[in-house]
């Protein structure tokens, strides 16, 4: 009896431990909801004509909106300038655990079709580098020219 008890204890520590942090938890409550991508911004002076996410160049995701579900890890982004293609895109998200060393979040974004499946299996890392109930910051970071260009996401949340 000792040992089922033991056991017992045993693999529901473990299974807890493996569960969703209480830092991760609460991002995704203050996530959760309808953004709008403000600004977008690089960390190098030029013209550069970069496609976010394969889909669009900053000019088209700048007004974008944004609905996060976390409960599912799934959303949707909508482009609304009329000089681009228009319309939704779904996505999954995952936000991993603070990076020790920076005090940053690992966001994980992978578009997928409305069945939440992905065409090229592809997925883009960023960095939650800042997260309040009205203001959400990502930073991504890319190569260009053989050299690293960061850019950075700035988004407001719609009331």
């Amino acid at each position: 009896m000792k040992k089922i008890i033991f056991l017992t204890v045993l693999v529901c520590g473990i299974l807890a431990s493996c569960g969703t942090s209480k830092t991760v938890r609460t991002s995704k409550k203050i996530m959760k909801g309808e953004w709008t991508l403000n600004d977008v911004s690089y960390d190098k002076y030029g013209t550069f004509r970069i496609t976010f996410f394969d889909d669009a160049t900053k000019d088209c995701m700048i007004g974008s909106d944004w609905k996060f579900i976390p409960n599912n890890n799934t959303g949707i982004y909508t482009i609304n300038n009329a000089n681009c293609i228009t319309g939704n895109r779904d996505f999954i998200f995952t936000i991993d655990e603070i990076n020790e060393e920076t005090g940053l979040y690992d966001f994980l974004l992978k578009p997928v079709d409305g069945k939440g499946k992905s065409a090229s299996n592809r997925g883009y890392r960023l960095k939650l580098i800042q997260l309040s109930d009205t203001n959400m910051v990502w930073e991504q970071a890319a190569s260009l020219d053989g050299k690293t260009i960061n850019m950075t996401l700035k988004f407001s949340k719609k009331n």
